[in-house]
């Protein structure tokens, strides 16, 4: 296994993981940002009226874009499993 084998196998996971948690992130940075800007209008400053938003709005993402997240986790998993006998030599 060469270094640069070790850094493609990384990059590749780094990749993925952004790919993985963007979904997630955005939608929680989006719903966030509408209740940060209702908190402001309204100046209601209760922290917990942002906890439900975003944990519905991510369970909703979360079942939307769960199988291609599961997808790409598996993919990735067999290239590697299967790329392991090329590695040893």
């Amino acid at each position: 296994m060469t270094p640069e084998d070790v850094m493609s196998y990384g990059r590749e996971a780094l990749t993925l993981a952004l790919l993985i948690s963007a979904p997630l992130l955005l939608t929680a940075l989006a719903v966030g940002v509408i209740v940060g800007l209702f908190q402001a209008a309204t100046q209601i400053n209760e922290m917990t009226l942002s906890f439900i938003p975003k944990v519905l709005a991510m369970a909703a993402v979360l079942v939307i874009t769960g199988p291609w997240m599961l997808r790409l986790l598996v993919e990735y998993t067999r290239r590697l499993i299967e790329g392991i006998p090329g590695l040893v030599t």
